[in-house]
């Protein structure tokens, strides 16, 4: 209900364990559950992830499938789910299936390619960052003309060397 995001990985093939380690990696606000087709296909319907399995040539709802509720974190949520990965080498085997996010469907590229925008924290320490750096500008912007009005004065008061 409150979720930004939806996505899918298979959930074959893979231990209690890893999925519990997985569960663990997850930013606060993401919630990974492995939920039977016949459910998800009733909890979507009429909400703005219907996408996912009303959209023809969707793969949510094949086989068996983990599902992960995003409130937040988007980006922070699938580099941990790609760090779970790499450690645990499912790479080939688990892949994003697909995803939904404000009513359009992406495919695992197109989720990948979401998760490599900055996070919000990424974002406010940018802010932040340019923000402090405006007051610095201004200074040295003021400051340069009278650094060189004072060369120019001092330079043209010295008696010439010849």
């Amino acid at each position: 209900d409150t979720s930004q995001m939806v996505f899918t990985i298979p959930a074959s093939a893979m231990s209690v364990q890893q999925a519990q380690k997985l569960r663990e990696s997850l930013p606060e606000g993401t919630t990974a559950s492995v939920v039977k087709n016949k459910l998800m296909l009733r909890a979507l319907e009429g909400t703005e992830f219907s996408e996912a399995v009303t959209s023809e040539g969707s793969t949510m709802l094949k086989g068996a499938n983990m599902w992960f509720f995003i409130d937040e974190d988007i980006s922070g949520t699938i580099k941990a789910y790609n760090g779970f990965l790499k450690d645990e080498g499912l790479k080939e085997s688990h892949q994003i299936l697909s995803g939904v996010l404000e009513s359009v469907l992406y495919d695992s590229e197109g989720v990948e390619a979401i998760g490599k925008l900055p996070t919000k924290k990424e974002l406010y320490a940018r802010l932040a960052g340019a923000l402090k750096a405006v007051p610095t500008k201004v200074a040295r912007v003021i400051k340069a003309p009278t650094t060189k009005l004072a060369r120019a004065i001092k330079l043209a008061t010295m008696p010439d060397e010849e």
